[in-house]
């Protein structure tokens, strides 16, 4: 009897461990089983270099989303960002994105000023106001090489 305890005691562990290992592979992964609290966006321009999928949207510096994908608009040869906002964040029409650089020579990440003059945006909506990233190696280069002159 004290056999059949002790192997039941050691199973109902053991699934209890699974059980903790998948919660948190769900919740580390940013997995949503039960439905998603979130829209999407996208913006075009005309460089994302350093920018991928899984990089950070923020507002005023708060973490507002992740970039979905990127991919490019072949017809007016604009790269295309989608990205995931959480659903209670409105962002207008008249939106500006831009792709910021955290410190020096840091991870990108996809800032936006969320607007308000205009009307908001829908599911799929497009912001059209975007700066691309300031592409720091080039500017190194220049002033390496004596590209930059002084005034």
């Amino acid at each position: 009897m004290k056999k059949y305890t002790m192997e039941t005691i050691v199973g109902l562990f053991v699934v209890f461990g699974l059980l903790c290992v998948g919660y948190m592979t769900v919740k580390l992964g940013k997995v949503n089983l039960l439905g998603d609290n979130s829209y999407s966006l996208m913006a075009k321009f005309t460089s994302v270099a350093g920018l991928r999928k899984g990089n950070p949207v923020t507002i005023l510096g708060i973490n507002v989303g992740r970039v979905e994908r990127i991919t490019m608009d072949q017809v007016n040869q604009r790269a295309v960002v989608e990205m995931r906002i959480k659903k209670d964040i409105k962002i207008y029409d008249d939106a500006i994105a831009s792709i910021k650089t955290e410190g020096l020579i840091g991870d990108k990440y996809l800032s936006i000023d969320p607007g308000g003059g205009g009307a908001l945006l829908a599911e799929n909506g497009v912001i059209t106001d975007t700066q691309a990233a300031i592409n720091m190696e080039e500017i190194i280069s220049k002033y390496a090489f004596g590209e930059v002159k002084k005034k």
